[in-house]
Order: structure tokens, then sequence, then C-alpha cells
């Protein structure tokens, strides 16, 4: 992932409990890194160390750790160092996530080596959408819950999240139904 997704745990931590908290986690995740580069790529890994470290020290389930930090991406990282991209994406939720799919192309075109998620949406009705959710990475469907949370948090629109489909029961990929 790239440094951008690192450093935005980073805020997260320090905006909501403080420099000395972040200190705290990035020594207990046993990652030896300063600082991060937002344009630098590094491994998953990492990332995946610090959300762990973010749970243990602050005493929260990774569960609720990712759901937070999607909500964070969408509402603070995104909209603040991306805005035109975000709003491009569409004028309410509805339009933003039938939109989603092409999304990442545009994301593309600023991080080249990202290795992003696939989204594809299916049974769309005028206040619910089924967004299919495709990724090499394991582990992120509550990440991905919270930047859809964020999303109805940013389109001031209330949202329900049914996870229909997983791949930890077999399935070859998550399917959120969104209802607003």
């Amino acid at each position: 992932m790239y440094g951008i997704v690192n450093k935005a745990i980073e805020e997260l931590v320090t905006a909501n409990f403080g420099e000395e908290k972040w200190e705290a986690i990035r020594l207990r995740s046993g990652i030896d890194i300063d600082f991060f580069i937002s344009s630098e790529a590094y491994d998953d890994d990492i990332t995946f160390k610090l959300a762990i470290a973010v749970s243990e020290e602050m005493g929260m389930t990774l569960s609720a750790v990712l759901i937070a930090f999607g909500e964070w991406w969408v509402l603070k990282t995104t909209k603040e160092k991306y805005g035109g991209l975000m709003e491009a994406g569409g004028n309410d939720l509805r339009e933003f996530l039938i939109n989603l799919p092409l999304f990442h192309n545009r994301v593309m075109l600023i991080y080249p080596k990202l290795t992003p998620p696939e989204f594809k949406v299916s049974d769309i009705t005028e206040n619910s959408i089924n967004l299919h959710y495709l990724s090499k990475r394991e582990g992120l469907q509550d990440f991905v819950r919270g930047l859809i949370q964020g999303l109805g948090i940013m389109y001031n629109t209330p949202v329900t999240i049914n996870l229909i489909q997983t791949r930890d029961e077999g399935s070859s990929h998550e399917i959120f139904n969104i209802i607003w």
C-alpha cells in the first residue's frame, strides 16, 4: 500500500488520541519507520501491523479499527486531499456507488503502482444497491464497510449495510447490500 494509507492511520490516531499514543502504537507494531512518504509504496504487512497495534493499544477489536479507519479515509483523507476527485464521483450516494467501479481508474493516474480492489454494482434500485468487492488483499471487508459508512455520512444519507456474501464463507468475493 502507498504511504498515504499509513499516514492516514497516523493522522487518525494523533487527531483523536495525541502524538504519545501514536508513538506507543508505532513501537508496539515493531515498525521502524519514523515517517511515511505518501507517494511511496510500502509492504501491506506494515499497514496490517499498524492496524493490529492500534487494536491492541486502544482495546478495540480489529474490526472496529478498520471500520473507523474506513470512515476516516473518506471523511478526512480523500475529502481533504482529493476533494475534486471525490466530488467528480457523483452528486449523491447512489450516483457515487454506481460510479465507484471507475473511481480507481482515476486514482491510478495519481498512484501508478497501485494494486486497487475492483468494485462492481448490481441490483440497483432507487434506495439500494449491491456492491461487489473483489481484492487480492484479504481481511479488509470491515475497512470497506467503514468506507461505505463514511460515504453515507459525506452525502448525509444514513445507510444500512448487510454483508450478503463473503470469502470467509467460501465465496469468491464480498457483496455488500447497501440500503439508504
